[in-house]
């Protein structure tokens, strides 16, 4: 059984996604700690519900980023997490944590990556009104958004969406190929060469590629 951490800022909806797929069986792993930067996350009230152990640590009680990081992941590997999953989570990996876990941490983007990589995914695409948008699970490294990619799945852009529009369509694949991806981890089935990840042994459902147009 693969074990988890995972890193979160907000609301933590992909951090439920990944808790029903593990509760529906679909997903053999354990959540074996929360961790969030923020107070006030919502994500602990699901941590709670599900009897998930959680913690808040806060950035500005240590006196570097680096040591900030150093710190998660030493509570990381004290739970002996195999894999750390970034929900929401609003800040940049540093080092500490990349070299604890290389090519073992993932995060989900509201975005075609490399398109429109940052905060504001969706703003942007909207903004600069593309046809098509997405989101993008890759593993992570040291730059905003720019590790290998895993998994993309694609939906439809109307000239006349909002962000917030967009921002729902995109959520809703989201909380289907993040699962996907910890699966595909979890059965061994993913191999990074290089900017390339091979998965092996498996076929991309059709629901991920790209919807069908909006009129």
């Amino acid at each position: 059984m693969l074990k988890l951490g995972v890193l979160a800022s907000g609301r933590g909806s992909n951090f439920q996604a990944i808790i029903d797929s593990i509760e529906a069986g679909r997903l053999n792993a354990e959540i074996k700690i929360l961790i969030v930067d923020k107070a006030n996350a919502y994500a602990i009230e699901r941590a709670k519900k599900h009897s998930i152990e959680y913690m808040y640590i806060d950035p500005s009680k240590f006196s570097t980023k680096e040591d900030f990081y150093l710190e998660i992941a030493n509570q990381l590997k004290k739970r002996e997490v195999e894999l750390v999953l970034l929900a929401g989570f609003m800040r940049v990996v540093r080092k500490p944590l990349l070299d604890a876990y290389p090519n073992r941490i993932m995060n989900i983007h509201p975005a075609l990556l490399p398109s429109f990589p940052g905060l504001h995914g969706q703003k942007d695409a909207v903004d600069y009104g593309v046809r098509i948008s997405g989101c993008t699970v890759h593993f992570v490294d040291e730059g905003v958004d720019t590790g290998p990619i895993i998994i993309q799945a694609a939906v439809p852009v109307s000239p006349d969406d909002t962000e917030e529009i967009l921002s729902q369509r995109i959520l809703a694949l989201e909380h289907k190929i993040y699962p996907e991806a910890v699966k595909l981890y979890s059965e061994g089935r993913l191999k990074i060469e290089g900017r390339k990840v091979k998965i092996l042994d498996y076929k991309l459902p059709d629901n991920f590629i790209i919807n069908p147009p909006i009129s």
